[in-house]
């Protein structure tokens, strides 16, 4: 492992908001020392910054790597080698942009989670689930209404898998926990991006959900649920899911589940204004599109609601096709109605909480794993200095200038 002596930048504390100047060590993968006039080891690399801003590695808890077409269903059509190339391409370009760990919220599997730890793919950390398990008919079915047969083969690229029934989702958790699921993905409302459900339906029996549940805690797993509206996520919650994804259509009823639950909300705001402007261009279905507008407007108010009610909110983005290059958008967007410290903390120490990383990723303490980001303005006061990444200037990953 190397040894990296970053001089004289400017450390940002995300946990408190302070900014010190001071130099920052790295060796073995993990930060060993910050201070003022730190001594470089022998052999070690030495970058001066010249006060630039330092944070932790970004972490975006809400994405798809092998999601290269807004056209969901046909991914299930691709080879698996030509969708490895694809989400190798992606997620080199999510480690440009400041992102050093990911979230994949269905998708992945753990053949590229061990392909970027051997160094086989440039990428961020990737925390996966598998496929996302939905019911006949949800937003995990990307069946057409003329198509009965569904291919859930593990080699085929889609993103969910179908499962009914109380013993067929214990068996469906069961089967992502053995293959190394770091969570499970449950489809609990209506999307977007599915052929032939409504957004403001529920899915899963509650007894549905509550065995997923199980079966996640009984491996010291825990569940993230796509939800929109304030009835999908209310169920989610009472079921016992950890992170709600997307609420854009949550209400001042959810706040107090949010808090007795200590659980999680993950929008993704960024890319309902990426579908609606370019979604057709990236393989959006027609009649997919037509469904952006119910979820496109509300978002920001659902954040609102959700920021000013105390619920712990982490990044995400869940970006498809060409439109992964608007990732980092996602912090102006925000900036809407939070103050930037607290979009930062999104993308650092609370995504690290969520992935139960607290500690290991997202801060700057001495011990934890050194992914840095270096901007080349101050992100509190002009959050566009992380909304757009030419102003990034280094990217560490591990102890690594990548």
């Amino acid at each position: 492992m190397t040894t990296l002596l970053l001089r004289s930048g400017t450390l940002l504390d995300v946990e408190t908001g302070e900014c010190a100047e001071a130099d920052l060590l790295c060796a073995d993968g993990r930060i060993v020392e910050t201070g003022r006039g730190l001594r470089a080891p022998d052999g070690a690399r030495a970058v001066e910054l010249a006060g630039a801003t330092v944070l932790p590695g970004l972490i975006d808890a809400h994405v798809h790597v092998t999601a290269a077409t807004a056209d969901l269903g046909a991914l299930t059509t691709w080879s698996p080698s030509y969708a490895t190339a694809h989400s190798a391409r992606i997620m080199g370009g999510m480690l440009d942009r400041g992102f050093t760990t990911v979230r994949d919220a269905s998708g992945a599997d753990f053949g590229l989670a061990d392909a970027q730890a051997e160094g086989l793919v440039r990428g961020p950390r990737l925390a996966f689930c598998g496929k996302a398990l939905s019911q006949t008919g949800g937003h995990g079915d990307s069946r057409p209404r003329g198509t009965r047969v569904h291919d859930g083969h593990q080699c085929c690229a889609g993103l969910g898998r179908i499962a009914d029934g109380v013993d067929a989702v214990r068996a469906a958790a069961r089967d992502e926990l053995r293959k190394g699921a770091h969570h499970i993905k449950v489809m609990a409302g209506g999307g977007v991006a599915s052929p032939t459900d409504r957004i403001d339906s529920t899915q899963y029996s509650m007894d549905e959900l509550r065995a997923i549940v199980q079966e996640a805690e009984a491996a010291n797993r825990y569940v993230a649920a796509h939800a929109y509206t304030a009835r999908s996520a209310s169920r989610s919650l009472r079921a016992g899911i950890r992170s709600i994804e997307h609420g854009n259509l949550i209400d001042e009823s959810n706040v107090d589940e949010f808090l007795e639950r200590d659980a999680f909300l993950v929008p993704t705001l960024v890319t309902y204004w990426a579908l609606k402007t370019e979604g057709r261009q990236f393989g959006l279905p027609e009649d997919s599109w037509r469904k952006v507008d119910e979820v496109l407007g509300a978002g920001l108010a659902a954040l609102e609601i959700a920021h000013r009610g105390g619920v712990k909110i982490a990044y995400g983005t869940d970006l498809l096709g060409g439109m992964h290059r608007h990732q980092n958008e996602e912090f102006r967007i925000r900036s809407e109605v939070q103050p930037p410290l607290e979009v930062i903390r999104s993308a650092t120490s609370t995504a690290a909480e969520l992935l139960g990383m607290s500690g290991e990723i997202g801060t700057l303490r001495e011990g934890a794993v050194a992914d840095l980001v270096v901007l080349d303005g101050d992100p509190l006061e002009d959050i566009a200095v992380l909304a757009e990444p030419e102003h990034i200037t280094h990217v560490v990953q591990g102890g690594r200038l990548v």
